[in-house]
């Protein structure tokens, strides 16, 4: 589950993960816990409750029937809102604490600022247009044992941007990402950190080819957000099948040696996807859930919420998140079971798990030891210092762990290649 977005009109998990990121800066300053809460209570429409916090100036010049109307003629030109991108406070003169929180929108990015005074009040509100920021500088590949080719995953409304790391050498075999939840880029980019790139590289300098695609919710978030029939299949399934599709018909890439290797929501849907392509040559699973999702899902938040307390309730962030997701998304998710499919399939599997993840955790591996753990061409392993992007760390992992650069270690990279290269 990805960990820097903020419920995502249509993509679970990643709603889960921001929850934490933000109640951890809560800790730090309240102010942006409380405007955090503010935000949350916007998006769904409750308008009074938001009004009950203004002091006496606010109210009079904002009743709650006209904040209704702002934000909803916010969300009439520029679309729902689907993240958080930074929140910065700032102290004033008066003693008031102005909230900075950079949102994006379906349509745009806004500032959305919000002032509280001394008693915690709200003491002012705007919205502005934020500044677009300029495409980061795509990272050059530090190896000289392998290149890189820019490549288009599908074609059509769907057309996905990609990157093939590709060894000089010989190749051992070909590999498909595919993401977690959330509107994910090609990197799999949390913070400061690219799992995805990690692991690309990694094991393009092992000799492994290494394709990764900007995920359909993120190269064509608007045009998804309008689709109410939008399920699981649409947002992670087809594309990766056409992945793996792409690389069988490239002239270095051996058609019989396409893996896919799925994390978090990739890791899920790993089984689904070898069901629709029965030409892979195996699956790699890191931290993929096998337990039912509102199980996961209440885990995850009343951990978050144990981490910082008061900053948002479980039970009203589920039925947040619940009424935001169409429900063929939930239809969809519900009638596929990870661990049942994953019995149906003869394919080797490799399935990788950190111990110190709280998002998908040992339970979750538990249920891929029962359905798959004893096959010989299964291999399962799990790792006491990573978390769920498979950094290391020590102690419980917290969402502030992901705000802090780290990479993949040897050790994962090493274990996938090895056993890519042996299942033949």
């Amino acid at each position: 589950m990805n960990c820097r977005r903020l419920l995502h009109g249509l993509f679970l998990a990643a709603a889960l993960g921001i929850t934490g990121v933000h109640a951890a800066r809560a800790q730090e300053n309240p102010a942006i816990g409380h405007a955090t809460r503010v935000l949350e209570l916007l998006d769904a429409g409750k308008f009074d409750e938001v009004a009950a916090e203004f002091n006496a100036k606010m109210a009079a010049a904002m009743p709650a029937a006209r904040l209704r109307d702002l934000w909803t003629a916010v969300r009439q030109q520029y679309g729902a809102r689907t993240s958080i991108i930074s929140q910065r406070p700032v102290t004033q003169a008066t003693g008031n604490v102005t909230v900075v929180n950079a949102c994006q929108f379906e349509k745009a990015a806004l500032n959305v600022m919000l002032s509280f005074d001394p008693e915690n009040k709200i003491a002012g509100m705007n919205v502005t247009l934020r500044a677009a920021a300029a495409p980061p500088t795509p990272a050059a590949p530090t190896s000289s044992r392998f290149t890189e080719e820019a490549i288009t995953v599908g074609a059509g409304e769907w057309a996905l941007p990609g990157t093939l790391s590709i060894p000089f050498g010989p190749i051992a075999a070909a590999i498909v990402l595919v993401h977690g939840s959330g509107p994910g880029d090609r990197d799999e980019t949390i913070g400061p950190n690219a799992p995805f790139r990690d692991l690309a590289w990694g094991l393009a300098d092992r000799g492994i080819a290494v394709l990764r695609y900007e995920k359909r919710t993120r190269q064509y978030g608007a045009k998804v957000a309008g689709n109410k029939s939008f399920t699981v299949r649409e947002e992670t399934v087809e594309d990766a099948v056409l992945a793996a599709a792409l690389l069988r018909k490239h002239d270095r890439i051996d058609p019989a040696r396409v893996f896919v290797l799925g994390h978090s929501l990739g890791g899920t849907m790993a089984p689904r996807i070898a069901t629709e392509d029965r030409s892979l040559a195996g699956l790699i699973i890191l931290a993929g859930s096998t337990r039912p999702f509102w199980d996961v899902a209440r885990e995850q938040l009343t951990y978050l919420a144990s981490v910082a307390p008061g900053t948002f309730t479980v039970e009203q962030t589920l039925q947040t998140l619940k009424q935001a997701v169409p429900e063929a998304y939930w239809q969809d998710l519900e009638a596929y079971s990870p661990t049942q499919t994953a019995a149906t399939l003869t394919l080797p599997m490799l399935i990788l798990q950190g111990e110190r993840d709280y998002q998908v955790t040992l339970a979750d591996l538990q249920g891929w030891r029962n359905a798959v753990g004893g096959r010989t061409n299964v291999t399962i392993k799990s790792y006491p210092t990573l978390n769920h992007l498979f950094l290391p760390g020590e102690g419980k992992s917290t969402p502030s762990e992901y705000e802090h650069a780290g990479h993949i270690p040897d050790f994962v990279l090493d274990e996938i290649a090895d056993w890519v290269t042996k299942k033949r």
